[in-house]
């Protein structure tokens, strides 16, 4: 399976209100339950309103469409990175899903997905 580095730093927010997040960002991912408002976003682009912020953030694609019937993509990767002691923040999106980890255990996790047979790219 191929990943794909993004190249932007990423930042992990909490917001208050949908008003305090402009969807005109080139990336960005929106999570709202009855519960909270997460958003991911480039750190660039960080609302100043959010109630809180994770930054420091490197992420990986899953090159190409995914399957709905593929089962254990994201059990795989996880399991490769816990071995490794490296924590991770999933994201899902309809073609395909996408694995944040820190940005000080980046190399870490791409020396150890390689080395689990993961192409990077």
């Amino acid at each position: 399976m191929q990943l794909e580095t993004l190249p932007q730093a990423l930042s992990v927010c909490k917001l208050a209100h949908m008003r305090d997040f402009d969807p005109d960002t080139p990336f960005f991912f929106l999570g709202r339950t009855d519960e909270e408002i997460s958003l991911v976003c480039e750190t660039k682009d960080v609302p100043p309103a959010a109630a809180v912020r994770e930054d420091g953030w490197r992420g990986l694609r899953i090159t190409g469409t995914l399957d709905f019937s593929l089962i254990g993509i994201l059990s795989r990767l996880s399991g490769v990175l816990a071995d490794n002691g490296i924590g991770l923040f999933a994201v899902s999106t309809y073609n395909t899903d996408y694995v944040l980890v820190k940005a000080e255990n980046f190399p870490r996790a791409g020396a150890a997905l390689a080395d689990a047979g993961y192409s990077i790219v």
